[in-house]
């Protein structure tokens, strides 16, 4: 294998999202390709989503309910069986609409006669008025024809992905598969059984795909980049098929799961599907095997990679002390190669800072390696991604944003760090301005002091137009015990400063944090329905607190004053711990209560009412002040 032929294909596995790109592949390609690699890259997530709903994969999955008695059909099952015709119509045009390809369609799906309105649509339901009226009208006005449409043609997608899981695969969901086989899952049984099984249809397509790309490739190594549990799966999917049709290939495991769950793995069962597992930032783990494969060194030199041993079939890690790629170094990322214009625009919620997250193709960048505040006690801090801070130079940023542009012609970045550091984006904000840079970005922040109007503003002049950071609980007690380094107030003035600047501003919440009372979730839902009441957020979910081994909770339980539960033996992932809280709190009930209020107070539904509204049992009324937020602001 001689460095000129030495070829590199990386895979975006199933299912990540449908939108816009996962970055990873594009940063590993851009930076592979900076070092004189042959670099290529395929996005097999949307590409079996798109081989799916097309008008062969939808009588493929007609021909399949076919054979399923009338009886086991769910309603979605029923529905798609009953309009069968309709739906291999329509799917075509809708797609070609949502990829923003055919914009006047929107007039037809407007007119509520064109798709065929599954269970799905009953959710609109909810928004007829007395009088019937228009139930997206509060929504969308009378000219909002093209986001109706949007949200109307993102029900009828929904109700084929029931359909879907349904009728051809129970674990298929459109941003994540299978995620259950592989999350903080300690044994590769319940993996290995599922590679095992007779493949679906969407594993069938899925294969049929990944020998298409290598075929159209021709790479000597193919790199999996697995983000979440819920495309661990599809990767070993893709794997086996390559395995059967190509054993020459290498295959090299890496991304943000490997990183957090199996950095203990010793499962020799794994490298039956991939050559070699590497760790962390992925540039200098893939130039050191790459000459490792090349015969330019040798494999006890390999940098934080797993192998398996040939004689003894014991798993090993190697790790050959080697600095890391500065993030300044690693190169601008590069999208040649993925089809842009076949990315899906979906508008699942009807709140405008929400539906960013699916709506819009956004060239997601890193504006620095890492977290510069690295304390929270509920966050991986001690793992590289979050452990180890670098940044780079606002011009270096720039000229980035600029070859981006360049490339792609879309100006919209989206800005994945975990927290962007404020000093970074004031002077990249400045640099922006000074090039004249006609961008739209939005990025994750913590909501610190820093964030001052006079900030909020320059940021908003330099193409900001969304902001999102954790409010976790919005508690003072729990946000110190956190070591979130913020107050409840603090986040109130800074949110308010970007709402005023006109920057939509997302909170993450959590529930369910060691200590937490009941008292506290009520007084935290009370601070944060004045929040949308002032005007300082328009956004947020409720997620529950998790706690992990490599966070300062499952490391130091007894700080927290909670206990760790025993972890089972594992050889495979190990990633969450369970914990005994001596509160005694139903944090599943009452998170259920707390994520129906903030669905409501997004679309500004129940904002001035109690709290206590919203749990249909006993709780006790809110400690906090009624105008709490409000004189924080005026203070």
């Amino acid at each position: 294998m001689s460095a000129s032929s030495l070829r590199v294909l990386s895979i975006i596995p199933p299912m990540t999202q449908l939108n816009t790109p996962y970055p990873s592949t594009a940063y590993i390609t851009g930076f592979l390709r900076s070092r004189g690699v042959d670099a290529y890259q395929e996005d097999l997530a949307l590409a079996l989503v798109l081989r799916l709903l097309s008008k062969q994969g939808l009588r493929e999955v007609a021909e399949r309910i076919a054979q399923i008695p009338a009886h086991e059909q769910t309603p979605a099952v029923q529905f798609f069986a009953e309009h069968q015709d309709r739906y291999v119509a329509t799917i075509a045009p809708t797609i070609s609409f949502l990829q923003g390809r055919d914009t006047t369609l929107a007039h037809r799906i407007t007119g509520r006669g064109y798709l065929p309105e599954g269970p799905r649509f009953a959710s609109l339901d909810v928004y007829v008025d007395d009088d019937g009226g228009d139930p997206l009208g509060w929504a969308f006005g009378a000219l909002g024809l093209h986001d109706r449409a949007k949200h109307l043609a993102t029900l009828y997608l929904n109700d084929l992905a029931d359909v879907l899981r349904d009728a051809i695969d129970e674990r298929f969901e459109f941003v994540r598969y299978a995620e259950s086989l592989a999350a903080s899952q300690p044994s590769f049984d319940p993996l290995a059984n599922a590679l095992t099984a007779a493949p679906s249809l969407v594993d069938e397509h899925l294969a049929t795909l990944t020998l298409a790309a290598v075929d159209k490739h021709r790479p000597d190594v193919v790199l999996l980049s697995v983000p979440f549990p819920g495309s661990v799966y599809a990767a070993f999917r893709i794997a086996q098929a390559l395995k059967a049709q190509h054993p020459q290939i290498k295959i090299v495991l890496g991304g943000g799961f490997v990183n957090t769950e199996l950095r203990e793995l010793a499962e020799p069962r794994v490298f039956d599907f991939v050559d070699y597992i590497t760790l962390d930032a992925g540039e200098r783990p893939l130039l050191a095997l790459l000459e490792h494969l090349r015969g330019e060194r040798g494999q006890s030199r390999l940098v934080r990679t797993f192998v398996r041993d040939a004689d003894t079939q014991v798993v090993r890690y190697v790790n050959m002390m080697e600095a890391d790629i500065a993030f300044a170094e690693v190169g601008t990322p590069t999208w040649d190669g993925l089809p842009l214009d076949k990315y899906l625009s979906l508008l699942d919620m009807l709140n405008p800072m929400h539906r960013m997250w699916s709506d819009g193709r956004w060239n997601k960048l890193t504006v620095a390696h890492g977290c510069y505040w690295k304390k929270c006690s509920f966050c991986d801090v001690s793992l590289d991604y979050i452990g180890r801070y670098e940044g780079a130079s606002a011009a270096v940023l720039a000229d980035r944003i600029d070859a981006i542009v360049a490339e792609t012609g879309q100006t919209g970045f989206h800005f994945v760090d975990e927290a962007a550091p404020p000093k970074a984006l004031k002077a990249l904000s400045q640099e922006l301005i000074a090039r004249n840079s006609d961008i739209s970005w939005w990025g994750n922040v913590r909501f610190e002091k820093t964030f001052t109007p006079d900030l909020a503003q320059l940021m908003a002049d330099s193409g900001c137009i969304a902001i999102s950071g954790g409010l976790e609980v919005a508690s003072d007690r729990l946000l110190t015990l956190m070591k979130k380094g913020v107050s409840v107030e603090q986040v109130a003035r800074v949110t308010k400063a970007f709402s005023d600047a006109g920057i939509l501003v997302h909170a993450y919440l959590m529930y369910g944090f060691p200590t937490q009372t009941v008292q506290d979730t009520v007084d935290a839902l009370e601070y944060v329905r004045q929040l949308f009441e002032n005007g300082c957020i328009q956004s947020g979910f409720f997620h529950r607190f998790v706690c992990t081994v490599h966070s300062p909770v499952g490391k130091n339980p007894e700080e927290y004053g909670v206990e760790l539960l025993p972890l089972p033996e594992s050889n495979f992932a190990r990633n969450d711990v369970g914990f005994f809280d001596p509160t005694g709190v139903d944090h599943d009930a009452l998170g259920e209560c707390l994520k129906k209020a903030i669905y409501n107070f997004m679309h500004g539904i129940g904002v001035e009412d109690d709290v206590r509204m919203w749990f249909p049992f006993k709780v006790p009324k809110t400690t906090v002040k009624r105008d709490k937020i409000a004189r924080a602001l005026n203070s």
